[in-house]
Formats: C-alpha cells, sequence, structure tokens
C-alpha cells in the first residue's frame, strides 16, 4: 500500500513540476532536484537510498534508447567528430584532471579512486541543457552535439569507472590492461548493439498489431543492454547503437501506426524515468548526509560539500578550456569541407566524362554521385549551421551532471575509502551543476545573443520539400493501373481525387508558410484509397532517398515524415498492417 502510495505521489510531483517549469520558464530537471530536497525533510518522509543496479540497469537503458531512437543519424555522422572530443576525449581528461585533484585533498584516498569518481563526475546530462535550449530555440546543431555527448559520454565513463575501481582494489594487472579494456568495452558494444538493432527491426516489421511491436521495443534497451555486459564490455554503448539503427530504420521497416505509437510511448516513457530521476537525487541528499555523519572521519559534511563545489569549478574551467579550441576547430573543418567538395566535384566531372561500357562503370558513376550530393548537402548544413563564439560559450556551460553521476557513485565498491564522503561529493557536484549552471543558462542564451531556428524559414523548407516528394508521387498516376496490379483502367475520376488530394497538402504547406513569414470492395473509394497509398508509398521512397542525401534538415525531413503517417494512417484501414 505505501509503495502506491508513494508512487502516486512521485508521478503527481512529477507533472506538477514539469507544467509549472514551462510557464515559469526553468528546466523541471532543476526543481525536482530542488522539491526532492524539501520532501526528504518533510516529517513521516523515510530514508530512501535506491540501490544503484536499479538505476544503471532498470532505468538508464530506457532512458538512452528514448534519446538515441530520437537523433538523426545523418545529423549524428555529420558532428561525429565534436560529439567524439566532448564524449570521449574530455570525458577521459576531465576524469584525470579531477582525479589527481581529489587525490591531493584528500588523504589516504590512492590515485585510482580518485580517478574513479572523476570518472563519475565526469559526464554532463544533456537532459536539462536540451530541454532549455529547445525551449529557447538553440540552433539544431548544438542540440545534437549535446544530444549525442548525453548518449555517449555515459558509456566513456563508466568503462573508466570499472577500470578505475578494479586498479584501486588491486583487480587490475597493468594501465595497459585497462586501454585494452576500454577497446575491447567499445567493440564488442558496437557489435552487439547493431546486431541487437538489425534482429529486432526485422521482427517487429513483420508485425501488423502496432500493441506488440510496442511490446517488443520495450524490451530492445535491455536486449542490447544484458548481453553486452555479460561479456564485459559496456551495455550503455549497445543500447545507444541499437537506439540509434532503429530509429534510423524506422521510416522504411516500420507501419506508420506503429511509428506513431512508438513516439508516443517513448516520450511518455523518457518524461516520467528522467524526470523521476531528478527528483530521487533531490530525496537522497538527506540519506547521504546520514550516512557521513553516522561514519565520521577526517573529512565531515561541509569539508564534503566543500570539496564538491571546488571540482565543480575545476569541472567548468576544463570544459571551457576545450570549448575554445573546439570551436575553432570546427570552424577550420567548415574551410576543409569547401576544398574537399570542390575536389569531389573534380573527380565526378572526370568521371562523368568517362563511357559507361558495364556494370561497373555504371556503379563507379552512381558512388561518384552519391558521395558528391552527400559531401555537398553536408557543406551547405556546415554553412547554415556553423557554431560561431556564442555557441562555445552556451556549450561550455551546459555542463550540468545527473543520472549516471547518480548511480554510479553509488556503485564504488564497499572497501572504498572515504566511500560515504565520496558519493556526497559526487551528488554535490550534480547538484551544484544542475541549480547554478542550469538555472544561469536561458540568461546566458539570451545574453549571447545566439540565434535559434527560424520558423518562417522551416515552414518554406518544408513546403519545398512537400513540393519535391509530392512531384514524385505523382508519377504513379502515369500508370495507376499498374500501381493497383489491376488489368482494368481507373476511374479518371479517382485519379483526379488522388491529384488533388497532393496539391491541396501542398498548398496548405505553403499557407502555413505565407501566414508566418482494410476492406477488398471494388468500390470507387477503395480504389482512390489504394491509389492514393501508392502515392504515398512513392512518397515515402522519395523522402527516404532524399533523406540519404542529406539536402534538407533533419528536423524537416521528420515533418515530412510525421506528415506522410498520418496520412497513411488515416487512408489505411484498422488492422492493415503495412
Amino acid at each position: 500500500m505505501e509503495l502506491g502510495i508513494y508512487a502516486v505521489v512521485g508521478v503527481a510531483v512529477i507533472v506538477g513540476v514539469a507544467a509549472f517549469a514551462q510557464r515559469l520558464g526553468v528546466a523541471a530537471p532543476i526543481i525536482l532536484v530542488v522539491v526532492g530536497v524539501g520532501l526528504s525533510y518533510l516529517p513521516g518522509v523515510p530514508e530512501i537510498e535506491i540501490p544503484h543496479e536499479y538505476v544503471l540497469d532498470g532505468l538508464l537503458p530506457p532512458i538512452l534508447y528514448a534519446a538515441a531512437i530520437a537523433v538523426p543519424v545523418v545529423d549524428f555522422r555529420r558532428n561525429l567528430g565534436t560529439i567524439t572530443s566532448l564524449s570521449v576525449v574530455l570525458v577521459l581528461i576531465t576524469a584525470f584532471g579531477t582525479g589527481f585533484l581529489l587525490y591531493t585533498l584528500l588523504p589516504d584516498l590512492n590515485l585510482a579512486a580518485a580517478i574513479a569518481l572523476g570518472a563519475i563526475i565526469s559526464p554532463p546530462d544533456a537532459v536539462a541543457a536540451t530541454s532549455v535550449g529547445r525551449r529557447l530555440g538553440l540552433p539544431p546543431r548544438l542540440l545534437t552535439v549535446l544530444e549525442g555527448e548525453g548518449l555517449v559520454n555515459d558509456a566513456t565513463a563508466l568503462v573508466l569507472l570499472r577500470s578505475a575501481s578494479a586498479a584501486a582494489v588491486g583487480a587490475l594487472a597493468s594501465p595497459w590492461a585497462g586501454v585494452a579494456d576500454f577497446f575491447y568495452a567499445v567493440v564488442v558494444a558496437i557489435v552487439i548493439g547493431l546486431a541487437v538493432g538489425f534482429v529486432t527491426v526485422f521482427v517487429r516489421s513483420k508485425l501488423n498489431d502496432p500493441v506488440l511491436d510496442t511490446a517488443i521495443s520495450f524490451v530492445v534497451p535491455f536486449a542490447a543492454f544484458a548481453p553486452a555486459e555479460a561479456l564485459g564490455a559496456s551495455g550503455v554503448l549497445a543500447v545507444v547503437v541499437a537506439g540509434l539503427y532503429t530509429g534510423h530504420a524506422a521510416p522504411s521497416h516500420f507501419s506508420a501506426q506503429s511509428r506513431i505509437s512508438d513516439r508516443i510511448n517513448w516520450r511518455t516513457v523518457q518524461f516520467f524515468l528522467e524526470n523521476g530521476v531528478f527528483l530521487l537525487i533531490g530525496l537522497e541528499i538527506r540519506t547521504l548526509i546520514e550516512n557521513v555523519n553516522e561514519h565520521p572521519s577526517a573529512i565531515g559534511v561541509w569539508e564534503s560539500v566543500s570539496i564538491g563545489l571546488i571540482a565543480t569549478v575545476a569541472l567548468i574551467v576544463l570544459r571551457f578550456v576545450w570549448s575554445g579550441p573546439l570551436v575553432l576547430g570546427l570552424q577550420r573543418r567548415a574551410q576543409h569541407a569547401e576544398k574537399k567538395t570542390l575536389n569531389r566535384r573534380l573527380a565526378l566531372d572526370y568521371v562523368r566524362t568517362l563511357p559507361v561500357t558495364g556494370p561497373r562503370q555504371a556503379r563507379r558513376r552512381r558512388f561518384a554521385e552519391r558521395t558528391y550530393a552527400r559531401q555537398r548537402a553536408d557543406l551547405q548544413q556546415l554553412r547554415r549551421e556553423g557554431v560561431d563564439w556564442r555557441g562555445g560559450v552556451v556549450l561550455g556551460w551546459s555542463g550540468m551532471r545527473g543520472v549516471v553521476t547518480l548511480a554510479a557513485a553509488q556503485s564504488l565498491p564497499e572497501e572504498t575509502p572515504y566511500r560515504d564522503q565520496l558519493i556526497l561529493i559526487a551528488f554535490t557536484v550534480a547538484v551544484a551543476t544542475l541549480v547554478v549552471q542550469g538555472g544561469t543558462l536561458p540568461w546566458l542564451i539570451r545574453l549571447v545573443g545566439i540565434q535559434g531556428i527560424d520558423v518562417a524559414d522551416d515552414r518554406r523548407e518544408l513546403a519545398r520539400l512537400i513540393d519535391e516528394i509530392s512531384g514524385q508521387g505523382l508519377t504513379v498516376l502515369d500508370d495507376p493501373a499498374a500501381a493497383l496490379g489491376e488489368t482494368t483502367p481507373v476511374d479518371p475520376d479517382v485519379i483526379e481525387r488522388v491529384r488533388q488530394s497532393s496539391f491541396l497538402r501542398t498548398e496548405s504547406a505553403w499557407e502555413r508558410s505565407k501566414e508566418l513569414t482494410g476492406t477488398t470492395d471494388d468500390t470507387p473509394h477503395q480504389v482512390y484509397r489504394e491509389l492514393r497509398l501508392a502515392v504515398v508509398a512513392a512518397e515515402r521512397q522519395a523522402l527516404l532517398d532524399i533523406r540519404s542525401r542529406g539536402d534538407y534538415a533533419s528536423r524537416i525531413l521528420a515533418e515530412a515524415q510525421a506528415m506522410l503517417d498520418l496520412e497513411e494512417t488515416r487512408l489505411r484501414p484498422r488492422g492493415g498492417g503495412h
């Protein structure tokens, strides 16, 4: 009974705070941490200490999977270098840098244990940053970098934590063994993630019932996480890879109804789990303080909090020091992309002069055409969404800690010196960064005057995309009987109705832009519906081809995909499957 009451109160608090945060203009995770601290000191509230495996093994996989399926692979690929720099290199530098700092501040703490704590506090949590960024209109590229960093850096930190914890208790032979363990964990995790993603996508593509499809989707993060962890690899990275693959494959393998259900269900799961973890951070503060008081040592509560604040300053400084050269590197990368694209164009012009004498030459020409189209689209995106010093400032300040810091701190071995104090230090870092950096991030974004998404321009780009895919979709009407698999002519009135539907949708898209700037009965309606579905299918294929070229921004492609999904769901009878 008590557990049910706590669950009801927790859900009510999460929903109420989320609604209040939208009106207040503050990210919900920040308020939830403060509310959690206040609730923990109310009379009658029991001590709360969640076992770390519940968070690491039970909550973290679905949280990361929900985020991964929503990240466009094209955007992830375009920013892979930046994401790797932040989520791997910076995490390692931060872990060792803060580890050495803690090693000097805490007597009797060995270096390996200090680096383990550095690994715990090194990965930023992107939830608070992206929630603020979306509301205030951060540029899409910055949001992609923050989301990508939040997906991958957890894997880096947890693998490093495992190696450092093993070294702290003398279970690691040498530093090189730790390096080998790191690369093994990454490679095996990627293989398992791709395998799980491929198999589950194949199975789900054969199901016609969205309920069954959704049920399997809930298992995917654990199906990737469990075997990777059992083999000593990074379960977190396996979940991210499986999520990225599933999100990329969904438009071509899942039904429209399944995609819509997936989006709604996983957004709900993500909302409750992410916000629930931040509420837990606040609720556990009182228990952590009492644990430190019950185990007196040279380091008390205030000393632990002070060391946590010192570590927070070090984390902020390291991130800003790294962000400056990173932004300069991005600008140089844009210049390099200009030269690379020009060279690719010259190579393509040469290939076009060669005669096509066989299949090999034809494949070579098609490959050259696709490669140049992709590089040109990447270059155009770099020009549109370049990151300047303003983006660097926002990126440097978006280093809030959260979910992984909460769970990983409690996973320290019991024999670790100052274990309770180390956990309190880690929680101090998480709360300080959430409240200070997260609370001032909206002000900083306004101060630097960074420009976000131009809604009117997005609407114009969406209208152009609808124009392009509609033009290719209407080619089906050149031979409607063939599209339906019939030998008898199709009623011209039905063909015209199908054609007009495309025209009306295109006109509606342009109007919105201007405002801002089944059964087998052979009835006319059935023929219309089937023919219209054939047009939508051709439009979907055109959209997939355009996505592979990267000519349009991912958010525009996603909106067009949603429009096609809604129309296909409306046209397809219940139980009609794909």
